[in-house]
């Protein structure tokens, strides 16, 4: 897969099929419309592209982080190109804000990206205070010569998939309705930083991750996760929170992996969120907290089904 991170830098002569979305978590409604590009691109033996934003439109209007990421760029990019998508135009949000809508179809859409199809969702809008919709983007497409076509919401039991909903999931700790919506399981990853120890000193050493406070993080609380040491898999239990019981820290990610004993510092891992198993809290001393830790971990390996 091909991709433009400017506007400027759009080369490509070949015509397109192009989906045209935010696309952020990638849900099932955002797979529905790929997967509606790619068919079509391969019927019309065209290419398949997806135009969106590196940022959020709105926190690009704000200048400040309002809507919280759901997939970084690369996890993003990295699903798109499994899906066969040829190009992704991820574009700042800034260079095309002052655009008309007829301005984006004609300038952008039609002479830069040669696009002779657009698929985009029913609440799709563009253009200057995103004043066109997708009426307006198929009444162009009678005018600059390309075809259009419309997605209607996807459900999941009854209930309308999109990026607000996974938002809200990974906010609550619903990582379980996080993997019904997006048919991935919800993940972290990162290098292995030094932590504070305690986790050790309890008899239950973990690994520690920071969390990017610009994403949708989980809600505090207990995880039972699965972790990936290279191209290892680990049974895992991990906690999400500021350790109230310890002192005021930072939010992060520690995980104590089950039957692991090498040192993973500075090693990259990735975690797994298979199920909330309770909220944070705080204890009233360290002897307690290591009490609970200790049931928690059996609950764990209950659910992992291991010794």
């Amino acid at each position: 897969m091909k991709i433009f991170k400017s506007i400027n830098e759009i080369n490509t002569t070949d015509e397109v099929v192009c989906a045209l979305g935010n696309f952020d978590g990638v849900h099932r409604g955002h797979q529905e419309l790929i997967s509606t590009a790619v068919k079509l691109a391969k019927e019309k033996g065209l290419k398949a592209a997806v135009f969106t934003f590196t940022e959020h439109p709105i926190n690009v209007m704000s200048g400040s982080v309002i809507t919280k990421t759901i997939l970084n760029f690369d996890d993003k990019a990295e699903i798109l190109e499994a899906m066969g998508v040829d190009y992704l135009f991820s574009i700042d949000f800034a260079d095309v804000r002052s655009m008309s809508p007829e301005e984006f179809v004609k300038d952008l859409l039609v002479t830069k990206l040669h696009v002779k199809h657009t698929v985009c969702g029913f609440n799709f809008t563009f253009g200057y205070k995103a004043s066109g919709n997708h009426e307006d983007l198929k009444a162009f497409g009678k005018i600059y010569d390309y075809e259009a076509t419309i997605i209607e919401p996807v459900q999941v039991d009854g209930i309308t998939v999109s990026s607000t909903l996974i938002r809200g999931c990974i906010e609550k700790g619903d990582v379980e309705s996080y993997l019904s919506y997006t048919g991935r399981v919800y993940m972290i990853y990162g290098t292995v930083i030094e932590g504070e120890h305690n986790g050790r000193k309890m008899g239950f050493p973990t690994v520690n991750l920071n969390l990017d406070s610009s994403m949708a993080l989980p809600a505090n609380g207990v995880y039972f996760t699965r972790t990936y040491v290279g191209d290892k898999l680990y049974p895992s239990i991990t906690n999400v929170g500021n350790k109230p019981t310890i002192g005021t820290f930072a939010k992060n990610a520690e995980t104590h992996i089950f039957n692991f004993t090498e040192n993973a510092y500075g090693m990259p891992i990735k975690v797994d969120f298979l199920k909330m198993h309770r909220a944070e809290q705080r204890f009233e001393n360290m002897e307690i907290l290591a009490k609970q830790i200790d049931s928690d971990c059996l609950a764990a390996k209950n659910y992992h089904k291991i010794d």
